[in-house]
């Protein structure tokens, strides 16, 4: 049997392995080391999680959070390795491109164990951010590419890596859609606490530090939903970065009087949500997809995305955060519309298709 230790850190990593550890339990030929680096350490971006995906509790909790990005990576780097070295793994899975993806690929490496990257490929072109640097690395040092879009292998293609590696699965945030998504309705739940009527409010979720720790940008946004709002209710879980920001800015209690702002939610609530929303406005990649999954329009608050095929069927449309008025008008533009037919990510069987990589 062949050991796999899997390294997890952020929230959206905890829904997409939840689909592959189950695959790898089913195949009775693969062995899962979990280890949770800390990078979300509150109960409700991560704990709760594991309870509502099945997921088994991690094996090594490394408690590693807060800090610069140099030195996150850096403590997580010295005790993923202490890890590994114990552990002795055939090989190591990482996901995404956050500082766990990064921590986890490069301790690997340096001790010649192969690695796997989980959704390779992606690119925004934009260097400044924390999450380009890391997916590209990240994948420069893998053995397996599993690439969740044509677009994603054509990026590695032109990037020079050979075709051997680049292995095209589909996304296994569609397989988690399909497989949890159907048990999410619209009665009870976080919708009656709100006193929310389906697909008559706006979500939106902010988190990265291109929106957060831009003073610009983030007043933008704040005005621009708080705009919203005097015509259709806006719910808002808010991040803890992006809290803690609004409450530094003295933003956070006038926002509170129009919008709904609610701590971080599990992933069942986070789908009723997404699912019965009239329209998502986000900088989260994985919540870009998850809008398309329920066909909901989509209006992300960034100057780019990854995910290009979903802003070329009109799914999505992107709104620089420059000014409230852009951000109101793309709002409005998008409630109520539809994209094309497409389905970009596989047929839902991603998870399996890794598995049988891993186990061969």
């Amino acid at each position: 049997m062949k050991k796999i230790v899997t390294v997890l850190g952020a929230r959206p990593q905890f829904i997409k392995a939840s689909v592959v550890s189950h695959a790898m339990r089913q195949s009775n030929q693969l062995q899962e080391v979990l280890v949770h680096t800390g990078q979300h350490f509150d109960a409700n971006m991560s704990d709760v999680f594991f309870k509502e995906l099945g997921m088994h509790r991690p094996d090594h909790f490394l408690d590693v959070h807060g800090g610069s990005h140099g030195a996150m990576t850096g403590r997580m780097l010295e005790h993923v390795e202490k890890v590994l070295l114990a552990e002795k793994p055939d090989a190591v899975l990482v996901y995404g491109d956050t500082n766990s993806t990064l921590a986890g690929a490069l301790a690997a490496a340096k001790l010649h164990i192969p690695v796997a990257h989980v959704e390779a490929g992606l690119r925004s072109f934009n260097m400044a951010m924390p999450e380009e640097i890391n997916r590209i690395l990240t994948d420069r040092i893998s053995r397996w590419l599993f690439t969740p879009t044509a677009t994603a292998a054509e990026h590695l293609k032109r990037e020079g890596f050979a075709a051997a590696q680049i292995i095209p699965v589909g996304d296994v945030m569609y397989d988690v859609a399909l497989h949890h998504g159907a048990r999410v309705h619209a009665d009870g739940g976080l919708l009656a606490l709100l006193g929310l009527k389906p697909k008559n409010y706006v979500l939106a979720t902010i988190h990265r530090a291109e929106n957060t720790d831009h003073p610009q940008r983030l007043a933008a946004i704040v005005d621009a939903l708080t705009a919203t709002a005097q015509t259709l209710p806006v719910v808002w879980p808010l991040h803890p970065r992006t809290r803690a920001v609004l409450q530094q800015t003295s933003r956070l209690d006038a926002l509170a009087r129009y919008v709904h702002l609610i701590d971080p939610v599990g992933y069942v609530d986070m789908v009723q949500l997404e699912k019965y929303a009239a329209l998502i406005a986000t900088d989260s990649g994985g919540v870009q997809k998850e809008a398309f999954f329920y066909q909901v329009p989509c209006v992300t608050l960034r100057d780019e995305t990854e995910w290009v095929e979903l802003v070329n069927a009109g799914w999505n449309r992107l709104a620089k955060p420059n000014s409230p008025g852009a951000v109101v008008s793309a709002i409005e533009a998008a409630l109520g519309s539809t994209g094309q037919p497409i389905q970009p990510y596989g047929e839902g069987d991603a998870a399996q298709k890794i598995v049988n990589v891993l186990k061969d």
